[in-house]
């Protein structure tokens, strides 16, 4: 592995830290952060999807923030191109690629490429399309308990988009989206030397972070930038309309239901998907360091001598 450029992978569930780590990563190592979070690349989103404001960049470079429209749809495969391209050119500047994020299958799509699946035909998928749509998502998400229970286990009830692709790959294949996925392709999606550092705080510690970030977004004007989205008109299926907060803010604009009792909702939201994210972490990442409950508290002196070590096994 000696003759692979060095990649500093920076990982963990949503407020674990990520963002503040990569900055002072980046800053230690003559490096540059590539975000890996599959909300933030959208530009319309920037205090509901917590992405850095230019003030929290510290003068460090940093890619594919807000890099696409609310518009546009951001796949794994999509953003294993536009992060392939940052980090070669990145690499090519002699200086030392950060990613930092929280979609797990972006990272595991980078470390370990993408597996292959069969393309579905369109009338499967508009048939699985009209059965969640007839019978709604909670319905449709204990039918796909049945037959792909680990999608299941890792998709809310509103992800209309990955449960219906879900479940029509398993009605076109007779295999589950997991099984497909868990094929080992035959390289990376990216040749690299690759070290890991998965943050893993301990889960209450989290869950009051967590609250608190979505007090702060409030304060920051959240709830304006949702009307702003709204006000965009898009699709409800598109990936953006994921965004931890913004179904609930928008259904508190629609009049469906009071504001504390959006921000309350989008709080517990917040807290669901931390928990998958956890659990799709510990499955699926290899990992080189973890940052868990038995760091007490943080040292990130600790985590940058490793961090250093792994560096002077590579060439940049």
């Amino acid at each position: 592995m000696d003759d692979l450029s060095p990649v500093v992978i920076i990982a963990g569930p949503t407020a674990s830290g990520k963002t503040e780590l990569a900055l002072k990563t980046a800053e230690l190592v003559n490096g540059e952060v590539v975000n890996a979070d599959s909300m933030q690349v959208y530009a319309d989103l920037r205090i509901l999807t917590a992405r850095p404001a230019d003030a929290e960049m510290g003068g460090v470079p940093h890619h594919l923030f807000g890099c696409l429209s609310a518009s546009e749809r951001c796949s794994a495969g999509r953003w294993l191109e536009m992060a392939s391209d940052a980090i070669a050119d990145i690499h090519q500047r002699r200086r030392v690629p950060v990613i930092a994020g929280g979609t797990g299958l972006y990272i595991k799509a980078l470390t370990d490429g993408l597996a292959e699946v069969p393309e579905i035909p369109d009338e499967i998928v508009e048939s699985v399309s009209a059965q969640y749509d007839d019978v709604g998502g909670e319905k449709f998400l204990n039918e796909l308990k049945a037959v792909d229970p680990e999608a299941a286990e890792r998709l809310p009830p509103t992800d209309r988009q990955r449960l219906i692709r879900a479940a029509a790959v398993f009605a076109g294949t007779g295999r589950t989206l997991s099984d497909w996925q868990a094929e080992q392709p035959d390289k990376p999606g990216y040749v690299a030397d690759y070290l890991t550092v998965l943050l893993m705080p301990p889960r209450e510690e989290m869950y009051a972070a967590i609250d608190a970030r979505f007090d702060k977004m409030m304060e920051l004007g959240a709830l304006d930038e949702a009307r702003e989205f709204k006000a965009l008109g898009l699709a409800s299926d598109l990936p953006a309309m994921r965004a931890v907060g913004v179904a609930e803010l928008l259904r508190h604009l629609d009049g469906e239901m009071g504001l504390e009792t959006a921000v309350s909702k989008a709080k517990t939201a917040s807290r669901q998907l931390a928990k998958r994210q956890m659990t799709w972490f510990r499955r699926q990442i290899r990992t080189d360091l973890i940052v868990d409950e038995k760091y007490l508290e943080r040292d990130n002196e600790k985590i940058f001598s490793f961090i250093r070590k792994f560096l002077l096994t590579t060439r940049a």
